[in-house]
């Protein structure tokens, strides 16, 4: 009795990206199999479903394997084990950091600690994200900031250099480091309309402005690291803002900064007749807020406050509020409205 057995010898490790994208939403194997079934993908190619399960399961241990890799990604590319192409690395690295907007909303502004990962089965719960995959995605956090917490020079740049990821999700990560390092509330009822869209806006500004390497000052001491910091609050400047309350006890600074903004954004954004029907009582908010932020308590609910202390009179959420043109008073320009 004779048999023939085709043997296909090869190098290249195959990646399937559905596979993948199922072992990085934390889904068993069985799981992977029972949805791929499902899929259809046993009529298409012609397989058996044990057939199936062995490929799933072979995708699955290399997956595990390139895992370690994954955790710091230049490795990736200069090992020999897997001979991947370079779009294919790029692939696995980008989608293996990337996040639910789900559970990024949950643990934004929090601690990067053992106590919020406890908290990691209810946020699956409530998200309906696997645990698995929650911890992924925590894991990931947890490991950028770590990475680049210390670092000079950009922030992006920093992400960029260490976890080859693209310039959205570096900018993305950015704000996530950027707002667990200073605790800033976002949890509240009251900001649950706000997208993570809406935080990494700001972020982005209060990176290029409030922080100490928006300075852009030499240092007086040689050894000194602040000058190029993107993570810490410049708390000089935070001092500062309490400066900007001139812009509101004096008429003619206010008529005059008000002339200036809306100068500056007049057909360019869609509420502005509320805006400047209402600009005399959000830049008095905004100034108020700007001058309590020498407490750590003030900097933590900034934006609490922001929502609270900035009235509008229309009706509905607040959802320009976050970048709304007087923040920029604040949080885009802060340095440059600060009177000489």
């Amino acid at each position: 009795m004779t048999s023939e057995l085709d043997i296909f010898v090869g190098n290249t490790t195959l990646i399937d990206e559905d596979v993948y994208r199922l072992w990085l939403d934390g889904y068993s194997v069985s799981d992977a199999v029972a949805l791929r079934v499902r899929s259809g993908i046993l009529e298409q190619t012609g397989a058996t479903a044990a057939v199936l399960q062995s490929d799933t399961m072979d995708h699955y241990r290399t997956f595990h394997m390139l895992e370690r890799l994954l955790h710091a990604p230049p490795k990736l590319l200069h090992q020999l084990i897997f001979q991947i192409p370079p779009s294919r690395q790029a692939l696995l690295i980008e989608r293996y950091y990337a996040f639910d907007e789900a559970f990024v909303r949950e643990v934004l502004g929090k601690k990067l600690s053992k106590g919020t990962k406890k908290d990691l089965d209810d946020i699956s719960t409530k998200t309906g994200i696997t645990l698995k995959s929650c911890r992924r995605q925590f894991d990931n956090f947890k490991r950028v900031f770590k990475v680049v917490e210390e670092m000079r020079g950009s922030l992006v740049d920093n992400i960029q250099q260490h976890f080859l990821l693209s310039d959205r999700l570096a900018r993305d990560y950015a704000a996530i480091v950027f707002f667990a390092n200073n605790r800033f509330e976002t949890g509240k009822k009251k900001l649950q309309y706000l997208s993570f869209g809406d935080f990494a806006f700001c972020a982005e500004l209060m990176i290029q402005n409030w922080t100490l390497g928006a300075v852009g000052e030499a240092p007086t001491d040689p050894d000194s690291q602040v000058d190029d910091m993107d993570m810490d609050l410049d708390k000089e400047f935070l001092q500062d803002l309490k400066e900007l309350k001139v812009l509101v006890a004096d008429k003619d600074l206010l008529d005059l900064h008000k002339s200036l903004v809306c100068t500056a954004l007049r057909g360019k954004l869609g509420v502005f007749s509320e805006m400047e029907a209402n600009f005399k009582n959000l830049s008095r908010g905004l100034v108020n807020v700007a001058a309590k932020l020498t407490h750590n308590k003030d900097v933590r609910d900034l934006f609490v406050d922001l929502v609270e202390k900035t009235p509008l009179q229309t009706p509905g959420p607040r959802k320009w509020l976050p970048r709304a043109p007087t923040v920029g008073v604040s949080l885009k320009a802060g340095r440059e409205y600060l009177p000489t």
